[in-house]
């Protein structure tokens, strides 16, 4: 009996020896485990922090652009309208002096065409008429000034939103991939808790 004792005893340390080496293996499963479920928590907290930082930027961004748009319609229609006076008030202008000239071209011709003495040039019409260039001139460029501020501010906003289109692109990208990355994390992790409770 003594050796059918020695016997089983033998084989209960080895089996022993082996239930230990298998726990110790699974221990060491269980920590790593453990370990990587916490790294993958800080990831997708990391991750979803970065998200709402998106989509905060994302969200300034769409303000700033409708604040930037207002402003650009509402200035694009004070020029507008300042362009169209000032070329309705250069037609009048031009129309008043052109018939002005008309007039005293006409002062200076009989009724059948010929020349008739000249008669004594009226100085209001010269001092007017110059005047009337004068005013005209600085119109002309208002006029060119108004166009060309258009033309900038025009440029300005096509580039803006340009900008505002290329930054919300970027970031539907980025915030894509980040949700695919926390969910595949989440994944992970969560299958990991199931198989450390078992």
């Amino acid at each position: 009996q003594k050796a059918y004792c020695d016997e089983e005893m033998g084989k209960t340390s080895s089996k022993k020896d082996d239930l230990t080496g298998d726990l110790d293996k699974v221990t060491s499963k269980l920590e790593k485990a453990v370990s990587r479920v916490a790294k993958l928590k800080e990831d997708v907290a990391e991750l979803q922090a970065q998200l709402s930082a998106i989509a905060s930027s994302q969200a300034e961004i769409d303000k700033l652009r409708k604040e930037s748009h207002a402003d650009y319609v509402e200035a694009k229609s004070d020029l507008e309208r300042g362009i169209q006076g000032v070329r309705k008030a250069l037609g009048v202008l031009r129309e008043y002096y052109a018939a002005k000239d008309k007039e005293a071209a006409a002062m200076l011709q009989d009724g059948e065409g010929n020349d008739a003495p000249a008669p004594p040039k009226p100085l209001v019409h010269k001092k007017s008429s110059r005047a009337g260039a004068g005013i005209i001139s600085i119109l002309e460029l208002c006029e060119a000034d108004f166009t060309k501020n258009l033309e900038k501010m025009e440029a300005a906003e096509s580039e803006s939103l340009e900008d505002y289109k290329k930054m919300t692109e970027e970031n539907k990208v980025t915030t894509a991939a980040k949700e695919e990355a926390s969910k595949a994390k989440t994944k992970e992790y969560k299958g990991l808790e199931v198989a450390i409770t078992e």
